[in-house]
């Protein structure tokens, strides 16, 4: 059985360059195809969800959407028990596990929807949606087709080949956004979401299938099955209470505010995912199988993560700056009055925002160093933590108190334990610091000038396009002394 260890400690000689810089180069190419896919996916869900919040879903039918896509997520958590990732992360050929993690993936998701299909009509009420039930069952249908995908997507994973999950992520675009536009318009609400989903998720396997051929092979090893589960298990656990962070909030929202209210709150969470959907999971594509490659050198895994870090910091934080400064006209702007209570909770989302992508990039290194204990301790504090927290918040101030109580957790607690849970590794203060101060700074400059803006001219929206210029170029005039370290020399150690 193949073990898990990092792929170049048995092979690499101390002058033996050739296969880092191999490496560095790979993981940079595929970081760029990453970027772009992510941000032409994002702008054209970014498009049609101003058309179905404008012209088609009102916040009640964004609510029901809302639970159907959290009860979701939180599923394909761990829908594959976590043993897909050993396709990217073990040593050897992958093909000759693959078929098992296949059968397993495969099982595990299908009586896990079956358990939801029976599930729904309960899950529904007690989220206060009774109507969400038979969305809940359509959508779904997606953690049966995603564990049969995860092999062929994992292969693309492991070569980096992100050129190929482009291709396949614009036909899943392009198939699912047709569809949930069409129903959407014919009056079928929330169902619209979950039609387009499943057709997206099926054209997107077919894509994977084709690029990758000959990874769809169901087999059996039980020993690389109990092998596969005893790597998969802790991870998946891990990726459930990771989503549960994210995702328990609509829940709370849900049964204590009601519909209306979590339409309101899903737009503004959704909209403070915008920087972490276009920057964070360009990065997550390729941070995993890169931090895995480097597992074995603590000097290159510090800086590896450091200028990562720097990078995703570096362009994030204008855009939580911006989107959490000027919520209200921008929320007017681009969605219409009708839904301005939503701004009122973006400015403490974005902040959450950026925690987040700081915490993501943590969790796939901690995952790479085999950190699980670690891992599953600091998410298990983070939702123990947060359930009261949104609770009392959600009582005492709505949605703008759930998204309080979910940066005072995520800040207080979350933060020092990844930190902590990262010296462990290897990875200091210092070089953490070093790549978010420039960018803090500047987001800090940012923010003096979007208010200074605000009290002296107002909110219109010749105003709002000023001020975010006159803020963008402050801020880029603040992080230019960083260009280097987030540049980087390209040594061989470095990706």
């Amino acid at each position: 059985m193949d073990s898990v260890r990092t792929p170049d400690s048995e092979t690499a000689e101390p002058g033996d360059t050739p296969a880092p810089v191999s490496l560095g180069r790979k993981v940079r190419d595929a970081a760029r195809w990453s970027l772009i896919n992510t941000m032409v996916m994002r702008l054209g869900n970014f498009a049609t969800g101003i058309l179905l919040a404008r012209f088609a879903l009102g916040p009640a039918e964004w609510g029901v959407y809302g639970i159907a896509q959290t009860v979701l997520l939180v599923l394909l958590s761990a829908n594959e028990l976590g043993v897909s990732l050993a396709i990217v992360r073990w040593d050897g050929d992958p093909r000759r596990f693959a078929p098992t993690v296949l059968t397993l993936a495969t099982a595990s998701s299908g009586l896990l929807y079956a358990a939801l299909f029976v599930a729904a009509p309960t899950v529904a009420g007690l989220l206060d949606s009774p109507e969400a039930s038979a969305v809940l069952r359509v959508m779904c249908l997606c953690l049966v087709i995603d564990g049969v995908a995860q092999v062929p997507a994992g292969f693309l994973t492991r070569d980096f080949a992100q050129g190929k999950r482009m291709a396949v992520d614009a036909l899943n675009f392009v198939l699912s956004t047709s569809v949930t536009l069409v129903l959407a318009f014919a009056g079928w609400g929330a169902m619209s979401f979950a039609c387009g989903a499943v057709a997206g998720n099926i054209a997107a396997l077919i894509g994977c299938a084709l690029f990758a051929p000959g990874t769809l092979r169901f087999g059996w090893d039980p020993e690389q099955a109990r092998a596969l589960l005893r790597f998969g298990l802790p991870l998946a656990g891990a990726s459930l209470l990771a989503l549960a962070v994210v995702n328990v909030d609509t829940m709370v929202v849900g049964s204590s505010l009601g519909q209306v209210a979590l339409g309101f709150y899903v737009l503004a969470f959704n909209m403070s995912g915008w920087p972490v959907r276009i920057i964070s999971e360009a990065a997550r594509r390729v941070s995993f199988a890169g931090f895995s490659r480097l597992a074995g050198s603590p000097r290159a895994l510090a800086q590896g993560f450091s200028r990562a870090l720097g990078v995703l910091v570096t362009g994030t934080v204008p855009l939580c700056v911006l989107l959490g400064g000027l919520a209200a006209p921008v929320v007017h702007l681009v969605y219409g009055s009708k839904w301005l209570p939503a701004a009122d909770a973006l400015p403490w989302l974005m902040a959450l925002g950026l925690i987040r992508i700081g915490c993501e990039l943590a969790y796939d290194c901690l995952v790479a160093t085999e950190q699980r204990r670690a891992l599953v301790l600091t998410q298990a504090l983070w939702v123990v933590a947060l359930v009261p927290a949104l609770v009392v918040g959600a009582r005492g101030g709505g949605i703008v108190g759930v998204s309080q109580a979910h940066v005072l957790i995520a800040a207080g607690l979350v933060v020092p334990a990844f930190l902590y849970a990262l010296g462990r590794a290897g990875i200091g203060l210092s070089p953490i610091a070093r790549a978010c101060a420039w960018p803090f700074f500047g987001g800090a400059v940012m923010a003096l000038v979007i208010l200074a803006a605000k009290r002296l001219l107002g909110d219109g929206t010749l105003v709002l396009f000023a001020t975010g210029t006159a803020a963008l170029a402050c801020y880029l005039v603040c992080v230019l002394p960083s260009r280097r370290f987030l540049l980087g020399s390209r040594t061989p150690e470095t990706v």
